[in-house]
């Protein structure tokens, strides 16, 4: 399958979903990386998945928030990194990208990412959507819908992130990707190991294990864009360039 980055596919914003109901937290780690949404009961209505990132600043101003007058009016802020927006003018210029790898159960392939307009569709295949393309780290950030009625079409889903454009920065961004499934606790994975060179991570992969939905985190950084994902997970894909519309 060939993925055109400059087709229209798929393009429809701006429609109300869901959030998934939410109990506690569940943060998925080196020693606890896999969680089962069957097992949860989660496997029904929307699974939301949404990446927020943020820029800290006191790798660049280191001077800004040391011993000042402030500093003395609250000395615990000095130990504080301090953390802004990210068009914030003191930063390097990033724009971190959510986007899902799919594979279905009848053998079709594809991406859902915003670069190319490929935002997917939820009632018909691959059942993923994309809500939109945060280019500034705005508090509401990207999220992916995933429409667990289908789950049975589903054979695997990986949800990664990429720097489309900008200074590779994964260590100096605070970026999380969370999970919000229909019932249950939310799933969290941070990305907060270093890989300053890093241009893509795969996060987590969403799995159908002999019918069963199970959510395994893996965090794995590599130098390149989607094509080395796709050797990295062997989804088969041919990659061409694409590039975003300027705002």
């Amino acid at each position: 399958m060939t993925v055109g980055f400059l087709s229209n596919w798929g393009r429809g914003r701006g429609q109300d979903f869901d959030s998934g109901g939410t109990a506690g937290v569940v943060e998925l780690t080196r020693r606890r990386p896999s969680i089962s949404l069957t097992k949860q009961g989660a496997v029904s209505g929307n699974l939301r998945v949404n990446l927020s990132w943020r820029m800290r600043t006191s790798d660049f101003n280191a001077g800004r928030s040391g011993f000042g007058r402030d500093s003395w009016r609250n000395p615990l802020k000095m130990f504080k990194p301090e953390v802004v927006q990210a068009q914030g003018t003191a930063m390097v210029n990033v724009d971190l990208d959510l986007a899902c790898l799919y594979e279905l159960q009848s053998g079709a392939k594809g991406v859902v990412q915003p670069l190319g307009d490929f935002f997917g569709d939820l009632n018909s295949p691959p059942y993923v959507k994309l809500s939109g393309d945060d280019r500034f780290g705005s508090g509401s950030g990207e999220t992916i819908f995933v429409n667990m009625d289908h789950k049975d079409d589903i054979k695997r889903l990986l949800v990664f992130v990429y720097i489309y454009d900008g200074t590779p920065a994964f260590d100096r961004t605070q970026a999380v990707v969370t999970l919000y499934p229909s019932s249950g606790p939310r799933v969290e994975i941070s990305l907060d190991e270093r890989a300053p060179e890093a241009r893509s991570c795969a996060v987590v992969l969403i799995e159908n294990v002999k019918g069963e939905m199970v959510v395994r985190r893996e965090v794995k950084y590599v130098y390149g864009f989607q094509s080395e994902l796709d050797r990295l997970y062997g989804w088969g894909l041919q990659w061409g360039r694409g590039y975003k519309q300027k705002v």
